[in-house]
């Protein structure tokens, strides 16, 4: 949750005309500290996506300034996301390979189809449609998009370059995890050292800079500039020149740096147009429905998230933040951005900074055009060892061993469920890794007695208590793939004619795991709402795990066991 203990103020601030004059000092002060974030990590995600590392910085300016306006989300950061990296790479990898001027623009032409997806997507109210994905499944995506981040990085952090590219060398997963000790061997040792320590800077310094008083203010990203920038000066990598250790030569020079325009406003020379003849290549779609559905749903993930932290609990419209996402998307694959998400680290930074409407996303935009505008020659300056340390420690995050003990105290099908996902999406691709972790969950279901008619349809019937207070009974399951419809009943029932529910599952043969959680949450909205929200028949199913949020089964029916001592007389009475 977010380090703010209470509301400061009774009012529940709006981004509004009268709401960005009455916050504007709290605004700005957290737009500029989402700055600081903001500007290495969009640089590096641009490198990593094989885009070029303005890309990543038009997204970001796009994002926020556009979408402030569209979207009604007050905390959200829109802007370029770690988790997107593996499709972007491989789209432009599919289209000819990184560096490539060609794979760059039918790339960008992905990018608008896939934005157009995304406005029809929110315009027809399909935004609810993120919540089918089982909680296990999605989790495991993102731990396998951890991992690829991670290995994707490596060479970048060490300085291994392919001589025939002039960039560092890429591969499947799998391929690159059995070379790593072949990049470690050929490591460029002042590069590794850039690497090195900017990476431990990422780890070390949030338990550092808590001890150090205002210093603690400075984030790591922006640290790693602070120490890694000096770094790359004293190696002097502006200039290409060899150096010698311990016998063997190696060479510096300025492609181990940022490439940035050279001038000021020079931002705009880097305006490209997006090739929209790549879209006759069937292949195109494959990358176009990925950029669609994996950003859809990372984004819907991020608004929700956000909305749980938000101090004034403020409710983002799901359907009007993902149009929102894709005009931003539209207008930002146009010029030759990246796709862009609401992005969870920097909107969660943003309410620890003291964000109070969406301007402080508008501000973190101005705050980076400015920066990129005026003063792109320093920014040439970060080594791209500093920023592939960034997202090593992003992807580590991503793929955290305790995400796995956490998966495995919900439930051990729930680590199966997670582990297949995750290990299908390094031997395969995203997509297919996702459908595998659904199709097992719902064989898992399956065999634990789920009734294939109600996988997709929730049998459910309602009652009326009294004027303010319905009943639910749900039959045969109650699990993520009839979740849409059973949750638009509630919705109709209860947020909408804003009567109190209860909901009783007592007569479910099975309540998965992410129904649990997704209770939960409905409790907590109707919370927001001022009315009740409960569940009861939990008790009388089993859990799979001693967790609160285990998915719970039927059992057989217990029996008890009563002895009655009576008078001998009475036995023919008490048999009959």
């Amino acid at each position: 949750m977010s380090d703010i203990k209470s509301k400061p103020t009774t009012e529940i601030p709006r981004g509004s005309a009268a709401g960005f004059v009455k916050y504007f000092k709290q605004d700005i002060i957290s737009g500029l500290l989402v700055f600081l974030i903001a500007l290495p990590l969009c640089l590096g995600i641009s490198v990593a996506s094989g885009y070029p590392p303005i890309a990543g910085i038009f997204t970001a300016i796009i994002g926020s300034i556009l979408t402030t306006f569209i979207s009604n989300s007050e905390l959200t950061i829109k802007g370029p996301a770690a988790g997107l990296i593996v499709i972007a790479i491989g789209c432009v990898n599919d289209f000819g390979g990184s560096g490539s001027v060609d794979a760059y623009k039918a790339a960008l032409a992905v990018g608008v189809a896939a934005a157009i997806l995304q406005i029809l997507f929110g315009v027809f109210r399909a935004g609810i449609l993120g919540e089918f994905f089982p909680i296990s499944a999605v989790h495991g995506m993102l731990a396998a998009i951890g991992v690829i981040i991670v290995l994707k990085q490596i060479p970048f952090a060490l300085g291994v370059i392919d001589p025939e590219t002039g960039r560092p060398p890429g591969g499947e997963p799998l391929e690159m995890f059995r070379q790593i000790p072949h990049f470690i061997a050929e490591a460029n040792p002042a590069i590794g050292a850039i690497g090195l320590v900017s990476l431990l800077v990422m780890f070390f310094w949030p338990f550092i800079g808590k001890r150090l008083g205002p210093l603690r203010l400075v984030p790591s990203p922006m640290l790693v500039l602070l120490v890694a920038v000096p770094l790359g000066m004293w190696f002097d990598l502006l200039h290409e020149h060899p150096y010698e250790l311990a016998g063997h030569k190696y060479q510096l020079s300025d492609q181990y740096l940022v490439n940035m325009p050279d001038r000021v406003f020079g931002m705009f020379d880097y305006i490209t147009l997006p090739n929209f003849t790549a879209l006759y290549e069937i292949r195109a779609w494959k990358w176009v429905m990925m950029f669609f559905m994996i950003g859809s749903l990372e984004s819907l993930l991020s608004a929700k998230a956000v909305d749980l932290l938000d101090p004034w609990k403020r409710k983002t419209g799901m359907d009007r933040d993902i149009i929102a996402v894709g005009i931003g998307n539209l207008c930002a694959s146009a010029v030759g951005g990246l796709p862009m998400i609401s992005e969870i680290v920097r909107s969660k930074a943003n309410i620890d900074n003291g964000a109070r409407t969406r301007f402080a996303d508008m501000w973190h935009g101005i705050f980076l055009l400015l920066c990129v505008a005026l003063i792109p020659t320093i920014l040439h300056r970060i080594p791209l060892a500093a920023l592939a340390a960034m997202l090593v420690y992003t992807g580590f995050r991503l793929a955290h061993p305790n995400e796995f003990i956490h998966v495995y105290r919900i439930g051990k099908e729930q680590l199966a469920i997670f582990i297949t996902t995750l290990m299908m999406v390094l031997a395969t691709d995203l997509l297919i890794g996702v459908a595998a972790g659904i199709i097992l969950k719902m064989v898992i279901h399956v065999a634990n007695g789920v009734p294939i008619k109600s996988l997709f349809k929730p049998f459910i019937e309602v009652q009326e208590i009294d004027e303010k207070t319905s009943l639910i009974l749900a039959r045969e399951s109650a699990v993520f793939s009839n979740w849409i419809p059973f949750k638009r009943q509630i919705e109709d029932i209860g947020l909408v004619q804003k009567r109190s529910l209860i909901i009783d599952v007592s007569d479910t043969k099975l309540v998965d795991h992410s129904v649990m959680e997704k209770l939960q949450e409905m409790a907590r909205q109707f919370e927001q709402e001022g009315l009740t929200f409960e569940v009861r028949g939990l008790d009388e199913l089993k859990p799979f795990a001693d967790d609160a949020r285990a998915a719970r089964k039927r059992g057989l029916t217990s029996l008890r066991r009563i002895t009655i001592i009576a008078d001998v007389s009475m036995e023919s009475w008490l048999r009959a």
